[in-house]
């Protein structure tokens, strides 16, 4: 793997007949699951991340792993002519909604400077695809029991509307690109919950999400809160989609054989990445009672600010157009998570 401050020939470890693809913010929780599933695949992977949050040593061994930050767009440039870039998948951003709402200009500059500063560097280094991690944050508050592609964006924080903007500067980019002599393709991934572990040593680390919040307060001999329980809902408690991590992986690496496959130009895609199945934050605590053992005894907290009552995807669209399907409950997200913080 190389490391701060290595350098790469621009040969080493390039093969022709293989994709290669840069991963900002590979080294993250979502991205290095991707990117170990995309190696399996047979698709090449180089790694851009400051290291902010990623984590160095999820970076699989022999991949390169870039320190840089993607603001600094000349490096992006740089890198991706150096390895030979086909795609980009863009995962280096913030995510937390309620920290947007308390610096919504601090997830405006680094959610969209850092998209402008990609798109930048992939039309300076002529690289055609890219694979843009979005949210079902920009659905804001839908009011449909199940979110379709088709559904209205209009998100109600800070965060969703980032995603929101990134979604139509990506489209943007590749209409202008399609008017030039190398058009580009796109696929956007809307993604919903994120949980759960590929492996022990691949947990998430966020201090924001439900389940390792939850487990978190279990290891301290605390009590886990419930962030409003007075919403529309069946029980009071938000409703979200759940989506085990290791299927979020193999959505990209649909996304990825869809980019490559397709001329350029023909791929330009928006698909949810859920389960189409809807759980409250009481049911995922009561699955964490479950889990460990005891009773977890949830505290009953005020709302947070931005968070909408339910969010849950109709995924027909990408099970019907890209083969794929998640495979993992909540339960197998719930006890990946706990085995993975006792690692």
């Amino acid at each position: 793997m190389t490391r701060v401050g290595e350098q790469v020939s621009a040969n080493e470890g390039w093969n022709p007949t293989m994709s290669r693809w840069l991963l900002t913010g590979g080294a993250g929780y979502i991205g290095s699951h991707v990117a170990r599933q995309l190696l399996d695949e047979g698709t090449d992977v180089v790694i851009f991340d400051d290291l902010s949050t990623g984590i160095a040593s999820r970076v699989p061994v022999g991949v390169t792993l870039v320190d840089g930050d993607v603001a600094d767009t000349a490096l992006l440039s740089e890198t991706m002519r150096r390895e030979r870039i086909d795609g980009v998948m863009h995962f280096a951003a913030k995510k937390a909604v309620a920290e947007s709402v308390q610096r919504p200009l601090y997830y405006y500059r680094q959610n969209i400077d850092g998209l402008l500063s990609v798109l930048d560097a992939m039309a300076e280094a002529e690289v055609p695809r890219i694979v843009y991690s979005s949210s079902a944050a920009v659905y804001g508050e839908p009011g449909v029991p199940l979110v379709s592609e088709d559904t209205a964006t209009i998100p109600t924080n800070p965060y969703g509307e980032t995603k929101l903007f990134g979604e139509l500067a990506v489209r943007a980019q590749a209409r202008a690109a399609d008017m030039a002599v190398e058009p580009m393709s796109f696929v956007l991934l809307r993604y919903f919950n994120v949980a759960g572990a590929g492996s022990p040593e691949l947990g998430d680390p966020s201090v924001a999400n439900l389940i390792p919040l939850a487990l978190r307060a279990v290891e301290r001999g605390e009590r886990p809160q419930i962030f409003g329980d007075d919403y529309a809902t069946a029980d009071g408690t938000c409703v979200r989609d759940y989506i085990h991590v290791s299927d979020l992986a193999s959505a990209h690496v649909a996304a990825v054989k869809q980019c490559q496959s397709a001329p350029l130009g023909t791929v330009h895609a928006t698909y949810n990445v859920g389960r189409g199945v809807g759980s409250s934050v009481r049911e995922v605590l009561d699955m964490v009672s479950d889990v460990v053992g005891f009773d977890v005894n949830p505290i009953e907290s005020p709302r947070r600010p931005g968070d909408p009552a339910s969010l849950v995807a109709d995924p027909r669209q990408i099970s019907t157009e890209l083969g794929w399907q998640a495979q993992h409950d909540l339960r197998e997200m719930v006890s990946s998570a706990a085995i993975a913080r006792k690692n």
